[in-house]
């Protein structure tokens, strides 16, 4: 499936998209380049899941916790991830295999790491300055 996102007024849109595709998946692994919107998309997808919070990059702090309507969600960011050692030590099993639903930026660093029924999602950015998700 694809979903296009012309501007930042339509993410909210392009995330209910998503929502309406997540079916009984509960860890989404995003891929794309610097700056094609991953976290950008991850928040607008946690405010249409209902999470008050506020919802930023865990680039520092690896993994944010948010509470929606329906359950707990994990946002993970590996980018500064060195060594798998660091994900072991962070104890990822509990989370990725915990029923909550999570979404990884940077998933290629620990991609030997991730359930085999998580599902890969792709943001480009297109050459009019859209982006194109792709699960």
């Amino acid at each position: 499936m694809e979903i296009k996102i012309n501007d930042l007024g339509s993410i909210r849109e392009a995330a209910r998209q998503f929502i309406t595709q997540i079916g009984e998946h509960k860890v989404f692994a995003f891929y794309g380049s610097m700056g094609a919107g991953k976290t950008t998309f991850v928040k607008a997808i946690c405010e249409e899941l209902g999470v008050d919070d506020v919802i930023t990059s865990p680039t520092f702090a690896i993994i944010n916790e948010y509470h929606a309507e329906k359950g707990v969600i994990y946002h993970f960011d590996f980018y500064r991830i060195k060594k798998l050692e660091e994900v072991y030590d962070m104890g990822y099993e509990d989370y990725f295999y915990s029923g909550a639903l999570c979404f990884i930026e940077w998933p290629e660093l620990i991609e030997e790491l991730l359930p085999e029924d998580a599902v890969k999602v792709s943001i480009t950015e297109d050459a009019d300055g859209s982006r194109t998700v792709k699960l």
